[in-house]
């Protein structure tokens, strides 16, 4: 048997599956310590299940908090940024683009250096060591404790990276590090972003991870955990550690996920209704369609692996205000949904009360909302369906209807046909979708390389990425007999002759999560 969690912001949800089956689901509130919301989400399906700790074979769990974090800026170290680049990209230093508000937190000290790789993997310039060394001494004297490493093209080659971390590390014992060519792809200024980013991230992340091992200790549960990152595939709890910034929008990764487990499709749209905001994804393969362009999180451009996603002001605790046209959203009342909205006798009207009015749906005391005037309550219920079908439209790439899966616990408020979909399938256990997403996860590994067309052949070149991506999953514990390549992307680089960027992922079981199937 195995447990899936997700801590969100708001709530904190836990399924107990075993194999494909899920036995019993909880949504509880999360707490501000983290450790006694889970323990008490995972307690309460326990309980239910009438099942023991000893029979859980594995936890996996999703987070919100590194996201939450670094968007609120708060528990963020000072980091020292050294960027191995010198002699190009001198008049764009580390972190130019970031916003001067969290800036001002993070910026430890940013650091310029020669070194670095060109496209094709030979040298931009020599690496000094020399220069390195002062650098060392000078973080030292700052006392930071943590550091972020990049330099040109280290997707390709991250030798240079390494050896200056070799160096740091000697100067700055227990200083964490974070290399680029472990966080981002190609595309310097972006990696770089997500690499400080990782960085200041080093103290809570441990805190987290404590957390989580904490909560499950106070349990009895003995199984290992991993948590979700957001690919829609598992790390190691060890890893997480490492590279929280991974677990960013791993959230609606999840909710993805669980719907296409839940829906039994793996080539559909995903909308995600929660209390405050509606999230629009893609399935492709049975997992979310990734993002081609650089994602934006509190302000700071980064270029890892990111969920393509499309988020509206619209969820449960919308309010709904008259006036020359019915407006929903973007203002909620959030986790107050209990104690303001009218269908629990408080006195803002909200797209939960709408649902109620015009369906039926059981939430609340609907006699509260029974005198609401009709043709306000229609014209709002169509505000809502409008809403979701313009973003719906927005994430197609053709005009073309498609299935659309709800999910989340707002999914309520769409209780009719959406004209941009063909069929709309609410499963049972939408509301903890995200749960049951983390529950499935699997192993991952992914590759970002560039090759020479006039070099390799196309169909090695296709090869050996998918033999490499392969070989990483099964590093990261994937079964070896259970790889599937589930996206391969060919990007012609037309300012290079003959080279072509490949992206290719793989996925496996978690041989300890596999079970009953």
């Amino acid at each position: 048997m195995r447990i899936g969690v997700d801590v969100g912001g708001t709530n904190t949800d836990a399924v107990l599956m075993d194999g494909r089956d899920v036995i019993a689901f909880t949504k509880t509130a999360t707490t501000e310590d983290v450790r006694s919301g889970v323990s008490a989400a995972i307690s309460d399906i326990l309980k239910t299940a009438g099942v023991g700790a000893d029979q859980i074979n594995v936890v996996m769990i999703g987070t919100t908090q590194f996201t939450n974090a670094f968007v609120e800026r708060r528990s963020l170290l000072p980091v020292g940024v050294i960027r191995l680049s010198l002699p190009a990209g001198r008049g764009l230093p580390p972190m130019t683009d970031w916003p001067e508000d969290i800036r001002s937190i993070v910026d430890g000290a940013c650091y310029q250096a020669h070194g670095g790789y060109q496209y094709d993997g030979s040298e931009l310039a020599p690496f000094d060591e020399a220069e390195i060394e002062r650098i060392a001494k000078d973080i030292s004297v700052k006392k930071l404790t943590t550091v972020a490493i990049s330099s040109c093209f280290a997707p390709l080659n991250a030798e240079m990276e390494k050896r200056a971390a070799e160096i740091v590390a000697r100067h700055n014992p227990g200083v964490r590090m974070t290399l680029s060519s472990e966080i981002g792809r190609i595309g310097l200024l972006a990696r770089e972003n997500a690499a400080a980013m990782n960085a200041c991230l080093a103290d809570l992340s441990v805190k987290v991870v404590d957390a989580f091992a904490g909560a499950l200790k106070d349990l009895g549960i003995k199984a290992p955990f991993f948590i979700s990152q957001n690919d829609g595939t598992l790390m190691s709890a060890q890893a997480v550690a490492r590279y929280p910034v991974h677990t960013f929008a791993s959230g609606p990764t999840n909710s993805m996920r669980g719907a296409a487990f839940l829906s039994g499709l793996e080539d559909a749209i995903v909308v995600d209704i929660g209390g405050t905001t509606t999230d629009v994804g893609v399935l492709k393969n049975g997992f979310p369609r990734e993002s081609t362009a650089q994602v934006d999180i509190g302000g700071v451009r980064t270029n890892f692996r990111m969920p393509d996603l499309y988020s509206i002001g619209l969820g449960g605790g919308s309010l709904v205000k008259d006036g020359e046209t019915v407006r929903v959203g973007p203002q909620s009342v959030g986790y107050r949904l209990t104690e303001d909205a009218r269908v629990f006798g408080g006195k803002e009207l909200t797209a939960t009360d709408i649902a109620v009015a015009a369906s039926g749906a059981e939430i609340g005391d609907p006699n509260l909302v029974a005198a609401l005037d009709k043709d306000f309550v229609r014209k709002a219920d169509a505000e809502i369906h409008a809403m979701t079908d313009a973003a719906i439209d927005r994430m197609k790439t053709s005009a073309k209807k498609a299935p659309v899966i709800l999910v989340g616990g707002g999914a309520v408020l769409i209780h009719r046909d959406l004209q941009s979909a063909n069929e709309v399938i609410r499963p049972e256990a939408a509301p903890v979708a995200n749960a049951i997403g983390a529950a499935i996860a699997q192993v991952g590994g992914e590759i970002d390389r560039v090759f020479n067309f006039n070099e390799i052949s196309r169909e090695d070149a296709l090869a050996e990425a998918k033999s490499q991506a392969a070989r990483r999953a099964i590093e990261a514990g994937a079964r070896a007999d259970d790889i599937k390549i589930v996206d391969i992307d060919e990007i012609p680089l037309a300012y290079l002759a003959g080279s072509v960027r490949i992206l290719v992922k793989a996925v496996g079981d978690l041989e300890l999560a596999r079970g009953r199937q």
